[in-house]
């Protein structure tokens, strides 16, 4: 999208001197744009100047820009010390207190100082663009500009379209992002708007997971990072936001939704809120952080025990491949009959499936059975999983020989999906009910998550990359077993995966 053109002296107006007001201040001022800031409490205009004038020093320092540069964007703040003096403002970015009764009072304010064509926007992360707009006589003039903290590192800002937003609007917003440096993407005015809803599958999912008692929180992240290739796991993510923050927004994101079951929170939120393990800021959360540094416990070691022999269930032809190619190289003695000896290991490697109902269909011992996730990376670790009635002496040989390579092996209990399978069909089909709801685009919807959230991929990409149909295939499984509608298909998914065709095209 060409970017409309700015006028020269194009200012912009920031109400409110915070985290956000500052990192929206420097990045304005470092592009070259006049920037007034105004904020209720005294002296902190002059704070906030300051503020990001050591940090435009700083910035020069670093080499990241010249002594001039730096000098200049400095140049470019002025405080205000009344509402008023942003009249002449071509734009006006609120970034105060996340309260709707404020924001809305605020932009009544403006609406009746500014001129006609001046631009409202909010930075809102989670209160309707709308129901602010609402507040102002002229409504159309108002937009959502979404950054993300710290302002400066983090180059995304979703653009959020109001129902009575002026396209006008949504172009000066981009343009005025893409010369602070910045990524735009642009969002439907909705309940998370676009990072935030697409990110609720990774921890929700996570925490129904724990809920089910499948595995405790170590393992969980474990398995996400070392074969899904997310950076972080779940619950050290929410240590690292902490519940007392990412708690609320779960909740509110569920209810804005009218309960719907894709963003259901458990329990366990509310208790650990209430106990106060809210994370890394109190050393107490998911994990304990003795002098600040997270304490984790080592794995044990691996069994020494082996099986005699293996079978590989060949009920899933291309993760049996995968599951006889890692036993070569482990040298195990694999069976190659149409059914397991008396005596061996039965391997299998379910889609959407649990390893209970993977032995019931294909007629083999429960005893004997364990389950092989092979759908991601076993390079830097093997996750099995056991039936209710796996022998020890059958898992404990599974698990030393899977680690006999000298990978890490995570067992875990019996799961529909195992943990990554649920995880990332979470994420996939909530990215393709976005899409669906035309919330944003689908470039967009991978772009943010990229930027925004630093998933491995963008969720629409990796839905293509593992197969849409086996993401369908996934879904439909984990839906039949817990016959809970959290885990429906998306129609977005169920059409592109029928049809062969990838999920990010839209309709001709």
């Amino acid at each position: 999208m060409a970017a409309i053109p700015l006028k020269p002296d194009f200012t912009i107006g920031i109400v409110g001197t915070g985290a956000m007001g500052r990192g929206i201040a420097q990045i304005a001022a470092a592009a070259g744009f006049p920037v007034r800031l105004f904020d209720s409490r005294p002296r902190a205009t002059g704070e906030a100047v300051e503020f990001v004038g050591k940090m435009l020093a700083r910035a020069a320092e670093k080499g990241q820009l010249s002594d001039d540069a730096a000098a200049g964007a400095t140049a470019h703040l002025k405080p205000v010390d009344a509402l008023a003096e942003l009249a002449r403002c071509d734009l006006v970015v609120e970034a105060i207190v996340e309260e709707i009764s404020a924001k809305r009072a605020l932009f009544k304010a403006l609406d009746e100082i500014v001129a006609p064509d001046t631009i409202l926007a909010t930075n809102t992360s989670s209160l309707s663009v709308t129901a602010i707009a609402a507040a102002c006589r002229h409504p159309a003039r108002v937009g959502g500009w979404h950054f993300f903290n710290p302002v400066p590192l983090l180059k995304l800002v979703e653009v959020i379209d109001g129902v009575l937003t002026e396209p006008r609007v949504l172009d000066v917003l981009d343009a005025v992002a893409r010369r602070c440096g910045h990524t735009p993407v642009r969002a439907k005015d909705t309940p998370g708007f676009l990072v935030n809803h697409a990110g609720r599958a990774y921890g929700t999912e996570a925490l129904r997971i724990l809920h089910e008692g499948i595995a405790e929180p170590p393992a969980i992240d474990r398995i996400l990072r070392d074969t899904a290739g997310f950076r972080m796991g779940p619950f050290e993510l929410l240590d690292l936001t902490g519940l007392d923050v990412s708690g609320p927004v779960m909740q509110s994101i569920y209810s804005q939704y009218f309960q719907e079951p894709r963003y259901r929170p458990t329990p366990l939120l509310a208790q650990r809120i209430e106990a106060g393990l809210i994370g890394r800021k109190v050393n107490r959360g998911f994990y304990d952080y003795p002098d600040g540094k997270q304490a984790v416990a080592p794995e044990p070691p691996a069994p020494a025990a082996r099986p005699s022999t293996v079978w590989v269930s060949p009920a899933e032809p291309a993760r049996a491949a995968v599951a006889n190619r890692l036993l070569a190289e482990l040298e195990a003695r694999v069976e190659g009959g149409a059914r397991p000896s008396a005596t061996a290991l039965c391997l299998v490697t379910p889609i959407g499936d649990d390893a209970t109902g993977a032995a019931l269909a294909q007629g083999l011992d429960p005893a004997r059975t364990v389950a092989l996730e092979t759908l991601f990376d076993t390079s830097r670790r093997r996750v099995l999983m056991t039936t209710p009635l796996t022998a020890p002496e059958f898992r404990n040989a599974a698990h030393g020989l899977l680690a006999s390579g000298g990978v890490p092996v995570s067992v875990i209990h019996d799961s529909a999906g195992f943990v990554a399978q649920r995880v990332v069909a979470s994420i996939v089909n909530l990215a393709c009910d976005i899409a669906q709801q035309r919330v944003a685009s689908p470039a967009d919807i991978d772009l943010a998550v990229r930027l925004g959230l630093a998933y491995p991929g963008g969720p629409l990409s990796w839905g293509d990359q593992i197969g849409a149909g086996t993401v369908l295939t996934i879904l439909e499984r984990m839906h039949a077993f817990y016959e809970d509608p959290r885990y429906r298909p998306s129609p977005w998914l169920k059409r592109r995966a029928r049809l062969g065709v990838s999920l990010l095209t839209l309709e001709a």
